[in-house]
């Protein structure tokens, strides 16, 4: 039947399997919700659109699947920015829909007036495309969802003018077959195979997009040593002795890459944000495994390059090495010095967070999918809490924002309905997304909010001190969080030693809205 085109996407964007979007309505896009309700689609409400589009990415994160965002012309668009930059830099499957004005170059001092809103939100994203009519909308979101599918997953966003909204439409088409991303096979892994042959000290790298459930036999069969980046924590379980960590940014991880005769990395982008330094280390050959050709040929310069997703190499190769001797090279006491040391370093460089993430995570359930935002206690405990699940510890990597945590941890606990979701973050951090509490208490999330509060921008303080300037502009007036938490109708809990934060935590993930723990680093004197 024949339904205002804002209608007519709600309906199609069910039809692509999403059950929930995330936005917030207004007289712009109004044409939008329309048809959500109808569509049987479930909508967040979230408190801000930078709420909304963190919410978004969170979902994707937990699900795999695009999380979707409505947001109104020009401020709406802008304010969700920020979010697709974050998944943008992270790879994470997005798509934002908003209204535009259909014109606006003639014609100034229009409500919501940008001068190019669309190509403003091209920055941040993969693309960002206008569709003037239903069958280019039509086309643009069977494109998003074919490319989320075969391509690096990243951000898309679609503007469609507001008269258009408005306008009757025909049906959406039927959704295409699935599109089959082209697979790593035998043959193309033979040069990978020929290298393994020979080496004595093959070294992993997994990343982000490494996904298999075969790592740790590969490796074991292999009698290789890995490392993992924080994407892809949790890839090989906890406890294969062969395995380096999340520690990448280590200055002494160089000299152990330098020490290989066979370095193969998979998935992994290898940035700054995953190194912390310009180079790699490898004195050997290098192969990379991405899908991004981008990727493959970066400053890293791999001798070895194969495109294809990290599960289907991960299939062909553990297919092809069930009778390869394990290599000798590596020894388990040379794995668990190098740990020891680099947990010591990490311990000096942020003193006192180590023992109270170690106690955090023993009152984690084991399936807890974990939101961290950018504060010392994540930057500490991503290299120290080891993940027995890969994809279960979640965090602003590449973009690096504050605020994340609170609303994408929304966004997680709203896929994951009846499994733990918990956030952590920094008292700074959270000031940008707390009014995203509302939207948790009004979804009766059981969602504990672990929030690390120094009192200060620490990790400012400290890198000024380092660079011999003086602290300027890093304390900030924070407020009663508990009392806070209260007004917006959750609980709270102020714990005075690790036993007592033990237990109010292990509490919030029964309770029936969610509960703030404010924790301080006096925690180690209780």
């Amino acid at each position: 039947m024949k339904r205002p085109l804002g209608a007519q996407i709600s309906h199609m964007l069910k039809d692509r399997g999403v059950e929930v979007i995330f936005g917030i309505p207004g007289v712009h896009n109004q044409e939008m919700y329309r048809g959500i309700e109808e569509a049987g689609i479930t909508h967040v409400l979230a408190r801000h659109e930078q709420g909304a589009g963190f919410m978004a990415d969170g979902y994707a994160r937990a699900t795999g699947k695009p999380g979707v965002a409505y947001v109104i012309t020009g401020p709406g668009l802008c304010n969700v920015m920020t979010p697709m930059g974050q998944s943008y830099t992270d790879s994470v499957p997005m798509l934002v829909l908003s209204s535009c004005l259909s014109e606006t170059q003639a014609q100034r001092g229009q409500l919501h007036q940008m001068k190019d809103q669309r190509a403003a939100a091209e920055c941040v994203t993969d693309w960002s495309c206008q569709a003037n009519d239903a069958q280019s909308a039509y086309g643009l979101i069977e494109r998003a969802f074919e490319e989320f599918a075969l391509k690096r997953p990243r951000p898309k966003h679609i503007q469609v003018p507001i008269a258009q909204l408005e306008a009757e439409a025909d049906p959406t088409p039927f959704p295409n077959q699935d599109a089959v991303r082209v697979k790593a096979l035998a043959p193309d892994i033979a040069p990978v195979l020929s290298l393994l042959n020979i080496a004595r000290r093959p070294l992993f790298i997994l990343g982000g997009g490494s996904r298999s459930n075969l790592w740790r036999q590969i490796l074991s069969q292999l009698g290789a040593a890995c490392f993992t980046t924080y994407a892809g924590r949790g890839l090989v379980g906890t406890g294969y002795a062969l395995d380096f960590g999340a520690t990448l940014p280590r200055p002494g991880s160089a000299e152990v890459i330098g020490s290989a005769d066979l370095v193969i990395a998979v998935g992994a982008e290898l940035g700054e944000v995953d190194l912390w330094r310009d180079r790699l280390g490898h004195n050997a050959t290098l192969v990379r495994v991405d899908l991004d050709p981008e990727v493959l040929a970066d400053r890293h310069r791999a001798a070895v390059k194969l495109q294809a997703d990290g599960e289907s190499f991960a299939h062909a190769l553990w297919s092809a090495t069930q009778d390869c001797k394990p290599a000798t090279g590596w020894s388990p006491e040379e794995v668990a010095e190098a740990r020891a040391r680099w947990r010591a370093e990490v311990d000096a460089e942020r003193p006192g967070i180590v023992p109270v993430a170690d106690a955090l995570r023993a009152a984690m359930p084991a399936d807890t999918m974990i939101y961290s935002d950018m504060t010392q206690f994540a930057y500490v405990a991503k290299e120290v809490w080891d993940m027995a699940r890969p994809y279960h510890w979640h965090h602003p990597t590449g973009f690096g924002t504050l605020g994340y945590a609170l609303p994408a941890g929304i966004g997680g606990a709203v896929a994951r309905r009846g499994k733990p979701t918990a956030v952590i973050a920094g008292d700074y951090g959270f000031h940008y997304t707390m009014q995203e509490l509302g939207a948790a208490v009004e979804l009766g999330l059981s969602l504990p909010i672990i929030l690390w509060d120094n009192g200060k921008l620490k990790e400012i303080e400290d890198s000024m001190v380092g660079s011999q300037i003086a602290p300027n502009a890093v304390v900030a007036r924070n407020p009663d969080f508990c009392k806070l938490a209260e007004a917006f109708g959750a609980r709270s809990a102020a714990p005075n030693s690790l036993p007592e934060m033990q237990a109010a935590v292990r509490a919030a993930f029964d309770a029936p809205v969610p509960t703030l723990v404010h924790v301080t680093p006096d925690i180690l004197k209780g």
